[in-house]
């Protein structure tokens, strides 16, 4: 209990209820990135996105909400041909389509 407490420093309530509670468990909490260290993880994602998608991409990332990365035509068709492979004629045409639409 003492050293939660010295660890909790100056947080209270809620924020301290929480640390304590986790820190009582024997869970150390994780350590939250600060601003700096967030842009920079953002900005090495980021790396190969230009323009509006970069922008939005930014700005997803910096809020934690990151967006999952978006398949390719090429990607979706690997997998579309792989789920595919015992279909013929009309029905993997069928498929296909429906399969590429996502």
């Amino acid at each position: 209990m003492k050293e939660c407490n010295q660890k909790a420093g100056e947080k209270k309530g809620d924020e301290r209820k929480s640390f304590m509670s986790t820190c009582l468990s024997g869970k150390e909490p994780e350590a939250k990135m600060t601003q700096q260290e967030r842009m920079k993880s953002c900005n090495e994602k980021a790396a190969d996105k230009k323009g509006d998608e970069r922008k939005s991409f930014m700005s997803a990332c910096l809020s934690g909400k990151e967006p999952e990365p978006k398949m390719t035509q090429q990607d979706k068709m690997k997998v579309c041909n792989q789920k595919a492979a015992d279909k013929k004629g009309d029905e993997r045409k069928k498929f296909m389509s429906e399969c590429l639409k996502g």
